[in-house]
């Protein structure tokens, strides 16, 4: 098969305050990245790395085909899933038997692409180990990474990123104002002090105060936030008593690696003390978190929608969870045993402890208010609302403020993991409904929460059960949402530290065998499933015994031994639901039977069946098994050969697996899609289909994912569009539809082709069509999914020009729609 055509796809943070210029920094790392596949940023903590570093990678990014993707280390202290994390931030969802980062490089071993891998320094030999395996195993991935200090790799080519310049304070200071302390000092000044700017009268206040600090970007933006109460030589006058009592003297004394920690600590005594507490409680939580998070983890009383967890020894049943996801339907779960409690940790006491502030959950509020506005916590847009973030620097000082008292840290983690629980429980009950996308924005979004509670238990003496308990709960997000691998890293671990036979360990054999499905693993899959019915069966849990059923169905179905899997799937569907058990797992039984019977070309029996599961889902409005059930209503009218019914379920089915982000069932939906093209002579369109699913496929397992029985057709539909089209023309469209991002491709799969010709032919090299300038930055928008009053405000023009634009655009290329303006605008690239 042809290489795909190179599509960009860059994902860099988003800057929500103004970058000081670093100008000299900025070519040096260009010109280094052009000769060198592996550069690092070092320097202290607060210098600025991360922000060079994604300035950088957006100066370059036009040089990278296949993208630029970051991966944030900040939240992460599992080394195990360093590989795991670089996959996500890349889009891959590997669902191979391979070791992860043997699987990764294979992934990308024909990509040009740039990946900037943040805050490398505790996490040092795993990213070394991500390197070397990148650096060795391909040749066009190029790594930018932000470290305290360097990998040790040969390859490695060091830029040492210095604090900011500042002048002489006593000496001439006529050009100033173009430093960039100074000009960083007075931009986030004047954010708190409206009207703030340098004059003669300031300067060589600001500029003392900006050489006190050592130019340390973050230590400078810490002290400005101060001027909303105090003027510059204030502000210097309290800095230097600070500095005095940290060195018992002169504050010149102060070694560069403590002014930071000095700057950090002058803001911590200038908080108040519900802020200090909120401060260090919040060091327990990893990335980004929202304000419900904050909440839970820092009020002394119980959080309003927390699971209160029993405090004494013994199983007590749980109360239910109030947790509910924004936007989802009603509870379809009965509510589980309890977890045993966890056993109280002390520690040594060092420092003198501070003085007891006792937190409701109302003032937890007032206090996030209060560090966002000393800029402890940054501010940041989430998929259901605010979200905020600690700075690395700023969460370590926090967290040794925190085990200043005994048990505090045990306690906030313990808070963190049940609130997680809570939240993984809600969002269970809620996923068989509407609100499916949010669910799995909100789980995305809080990925590194949800692992530092699984840390917490699996490394605590007597948390191990409330860990297998949350790995079992995340099924349906490790297994719709395309994480198995990291699934089955926290299952595997939960389940060796609880042999014990509970209901916990019942679900997790089989969550856990559901997961090695989908490597393909099928034996290994098969011990899990079969171990999970049997010790269901001996508690007498008969819902965990039917969702363990179901994992052993679609072993039988993967392994290609159809009759035994109709056998199995009628069995189980003619016994009905049983009370407790998940409805998503109901109706895919339903899903698997319709399956297997189209299969063996039973198809007015899968009709049938379909139609029932489609009423199903259709009174909870539930999306991801809905759309199962339309590839399989499609594949069944497919094989009754009525291409119409079933080209607009599969068109269905594809909007509804894209809205989830189900990337195995968009795959498969996409080769449905490709096969139905071609029975009704659609092959070029076919091939073009076929060819962004093989780039979706690759990002899934870089050999071939499923059972013989479910690829065969897809394999004789390429064949079948080879031959229609000829070799060469097969190849073009081909490589075509492996240029669309995902949201094109599945845009370009949804649009309704009148002939054969639906997708955009490639340009030749000897075309008279010439754009004009204006119009190319119009099809470049149109390429990016902009619709025309996104291109008018964009452009600055009116709304009836931008549509002038792409109405001359697609006159001039002989285009019907936009999906082809965005496929040729690939091609040209």
């Amino acid at each position: 098969m042809g290489g795909s055509a190179p599509r960009r796809d860059h994902r860099l943070p988003v800057e929500t305050t103004s970058f000081v210029d670093r100008r000299g920094e900025l070519t040096e790392g260009r010109e280094l990245l052009a000769r060198a596949r592996l550069v690092t940023l070092t320097g202290p903590g607060g210098v600025g790395k991360t922000r060079l570093a994604a300035r950088i990678a957006a100066r370059v990014r036009r040089a990278f085909p296949d993208g630029v993707r970051f991966v944030h280390l900040s939240g992460l202290h599992d080394p195990a899933l360093v590989p795991l994390a670089a996959a996500d931030a890349l889009g891959l969802y590997d669902h191979s038997a391979q070791p992860p980062l043997d699987a990764l490089v294979e992934q990308v071993r024909d990509r040009r692409l740039l990946l900037v891998v943040d805050n490398c320094e505790h996490l040092a030999a795993a990213c070394a180990r991500l390197a070397a395996a990148l650096l060795h195993g391909t040749e066009g991935v190029r790594i930018l990474a932000t470290s305290r200090h360097r990998l040790g790799l040969t390859e490695e080519h060091l830029l040492e990123v210095r604090p900011l310049p500042v002048p002489d304070p006593d000496g001439d200071l006529s050009a100033a104002e173009g430093y960039p302390a100074l000009t960083l000092f007075a931009d986030r000044a004047a954010a708190v002090a409206p009207g703030f700017r340098l004059t003669p009268a300031n300067l060589a206040s600001v500029a003392r105060l900006c050489r006190r600090l050592d130019g340390l970007p973050l230590a400078i933006e810490l002290a400005a936030v101060r001027m909303r109460v105090l003027d510059a030589d204030q502000l210097l006058d309290r800095l230097d008593d600070r500095y005095r009592f940290l060195t018992t003297g002169s504050p010149a004394a102060l070694p560069r690696h403590q002014t930071l920690r000095a700057a950090v600590a002058w803001s911590h005594d200038l908080c108040t003390g519900p802020e200090q507490l909120v401060w260090a409680r919040l060091s327990v939580l990893a990335g980004s978190f929202d304000l419900e998070t904050a909440e839970a983890v820092c009020a002394d009383d119980p959080p309003r929608d927390a699971p209160a967890w029993p405090a004494g020894g013994g199983h007590l049943a749980a109360p239910a969870v109030r947790q509910r996801v924004r936007g989802t339907g009603p509870a379809h779960l009965t509510d589980g045993p309890g977890l045993r409690p966890a056993e109280a940790l002390t520690a040594t006491v060092t420092l003198p402890a501070p003085t007891p502030v006792s937190l409701r959950t109302d003032d937890v509020l007032e206090a996030v208010a209060g560090l966002v506005d000393k800029s402890v916590l940054c501010r940041e847009p989430g998929p259901d609302g605010v979200r905020y973030r600690l700075l690395d620097t700023l969460r370590q000082y926090g967290l040794e403020q925190l085990r200043r008292t005994a048990g505090e840290e045990t306690a906030a983690r313990r808070r963190l993991r049940d609130w997680m629980l809570g939240r993984a429980e809600a969002c269970e009950r809620d996923w068989f409904g509407p609100g499916q996308p949010e669910i799995v924005a909100r789980l995305r979004a809080d990925r590194d929460n949800l692992r530092a509670a699984l840390d917490f238990s699996l490394t605590t003496p007597g948390e191990a059960r409330a860990g297998l308990h949350l790995a079992g709960t995340l099924w349906f997000h490790w297994h719709a949402c395309g994480a198995p691998r990291e699934g089955l890293y926290w299952l595997d671990r939960a389940l060796a530290a609880n042999p014990e036979p509970t209901r916990e360990r019942a679900r997790g054999l089989w969550v856990a065998g559901l997961l090695v499905a989908a490597t393909q693993d099928l034996p290994r899959g098969s011990r899990y499933a079969t171990d999970a019915l049997a010790l269901a069966r001996a508690l007498g849990d008969s819902a965990e015994a039917a969702h363990a059923e179901y994992v052993i169905g679609v072993l039988r179905l993967f392994g290609d031994d159809l009759p035994d899997a109709l056998r199995h799937f009628e069995a189980t569907v003619a016994r009905g639901p049983v009370p407790g058990q998940h409805l998503s797992l109901v109706g895919l039984d339903q899903v698997e039977l319709a399956c297997a019977l189209s299969f063996l070309g039973e198809t007015e029996r899968a009709v049938e069946v379909c139609e029932r599961a489609l009423g199903l889902c259709e009174r909870h409005g539930e999306q991801w098994v809905r759309s199962y059930v339309l590839r399989m209503l499609a594949l069944a009218h497919t094989v009754r050969g009525d291409r119409a019914r079933a080209e607009r379920h599969a068109r269905e089915a594809l909007r509804l697996k894209f809205a989830v982000h189900d990337v195995i069932g968009i795959a498969l939906t996409l080769d449905l899609l490709a096969l139905i093209a071609v029975e009704r002579g659609a092959h070029e369109h076919a091939a073009v289909l076929l060819g962004g699913a093989d780039r979706v496929w690759a990002d899934i397992d870089a050999g071939r994912w499923g059972a013989r029985t479910l690829t065969s057709a897809r394999r004789d539909c390429e064949e079948r569009a080879g031959r229609a089209l000829g070799r060469e023309a097969f190849e073009r469209a081909h490589r075509r539809g492996g240029a669309l991002a995902l949201a094109e491709l599945v845009g370009h799969a949804l649009q309704e082709p009148a002939t054969a010709e639906y997708a955009a032919p490639p340009p030749h090299e000897d075309t008279a069509v010439r754009l004009t300038r204006r119009e190319t930055e119009v099809a470049r928008l149109v390429a990016e999914g902009l619709a025309n009053q996104q291109i008018a405000d964009r452009l600055v023009i009116a709304r009836r020009t931008a549509e002038g634009h792409v109405e001359r655009i697609l006159s001039k290329l002989g285009f019907s729609n936009r999906s082809q303006i965005a496929a040729w605008v690939t091609a040209q690239r």
